[in-house]
């Protein structure tokens, strides 16, 4: 695994690259940066029953801070290079076959190959979440716990072998979904060349954001709105959290921006309950921004309820709001508990998934 690099992307100048499109730029790129950046601690131990015979039961665990974009396939290599060099007996590892390794929680829930593990993390967070004694309130990533099966793998559900061949055709896979889901065709995917579309992979497994960038920016939509009306952003600090600059009015007109696909490629996990997927416009009905509230409200009320209109507008509060609203939940984007004002234009053009997908985990509050 590659260590990360810190350099942006750099575009010569042309003359009609105004200022506001140089912000566009720079903002977008940010938040894909930072996403592409994220990594989360997993704790990996073998499973004490299938240990070799004379493995050092004291180097047993390994620890790794992996990126939120890849995917367990690629951690393998290094993986099993520890485990061989410093835990198992060397006669013994000769008889382990590579392709019968698997992974579960140390709660018992089988880890899936083809998701990425920023995803595995947060659907574990979320599932924790279901716990009384869980909490939010600390600062400090707890690793996830795997525990690493050596042999009788339940290929029956895990659907896919644990190869990096395998993994990238997994991947691949999702990119021309997700662009469907967009465009309603999968031509700006198959119209790639194959150099390209094999560079996808190659920036994820080098975990290369510019090598991966070069070649998604022509698939992924820009975040500049192109709609005819537009709401004016509010003008606190805090609205750059739910609207960051990117997503002002008046920037590029570009008919390939977030706000004028045809739907944004989202999947919603519930604790211990069925992803669901569905289509999400970036626009509601009155051709404003559709936001994370309006999405979640439409599919879990129960978690999620609307608000109720504002009182009327008195002398004394010439200006009411709608009185607040309990949330039994909250919802988790790439390790980040998200703002529900913020726009799933937005979400899909900044914090997607390098697959292309908006992963929206829920978790419970207590």
């Amino acid at each position: 695994m590659s260590t990360y690099g810190t350099t942006r992307h750099h575009h010569s100048p042309a003359a009609n690259f105004s200022n506001r499109d140089r912000a566009t730029d720079y903002h977008t790129t940010l938040f894909r940066r930072l996403t592409w950046d994220g990594t989360v601690p997993l704790e990996i131990r073998v499973d004490p029953k299938e240990l070799p015979a004379n493995s050092d039961r004291n180097l047993e665990c390994y620890f790794v801070q992996a990126p939120r974009v890849s995917y367990l396939p690629l951690l393998m290599p290094e993986i099993r290079r520890f485990f061989m060099d410093l835990v198992f007996d060397e006669t013994a590892a000769k008889d382990l076959k590579d392709e019968e390794w698997w992974f579960e929680t140390a709660e018992g829930t089988l880890v899936k190959w083809h998701w990425p593990i920023g995803l595995i993390y947060d659907n574990h967070t979320i599932s924790a979440s279901l716990k009384p004694t869980s909490s939010r309130s600390s600062t400090n990533a707890i690793p996830l716990r795997l525990i690493l099966h050596l042999a009788s793998p339940p290929n029956e559900k895990l659907l896919l072998s644990p190869s990096p061949e395998a993994c990238k055709q997994a991947f691949m896979g999702q990119l021309k979904e997700a662009d469907f889901i967009r465009w309603g065709s999968t031509k700006r995917m198959t119209g790639l060349r194959q150099q390209d579309q094999d560079g996808l992979w190659e920036g994820i497994k080098e975990h290369n954001f510019d090598d991966y960038w070069r070649v998604a920016s022509k698939v992924t939509p820009t975040t500049a709105p192109t709609r005819a009306q537009s709401p004016v952003p509010p003008s606190s600090s805090a609205s750059m959290v739910n609207r960051p600059p990117s997503a002002d009015p008046g920037g590029p007109s570009e008919r390939d921006g977030a706000y004028n696909v045809r739907s944004i490629p989202v999947r919603l996990y519930v604790p211990d309950g069925p992803v669901i997927q569905g289509l999400v416009p970036p626009m509601i009905d009155d051709n404003t921004p559709r936001t994370l509230s309006h999405y979640l409200v439409d599919h879990i009320p129960l978690l999620f309820p609307a608000s109720p209109p504002a009182p009327p507008p008195s002398r004394a509060n010439p200006h009411p709001r709608p009185p607040p609203v309990p949330r039994p939940a909250y919802a988790l984007i790439q390790g980040i508990v998200m703002p529900l004002e913020t726009e799933m234009a937005w979400l899909g053009g900044c914090l997607a998934g390098a697959d292309g997908w908006v992963n929206v985990c829920i978790g419970i509050n207590h």
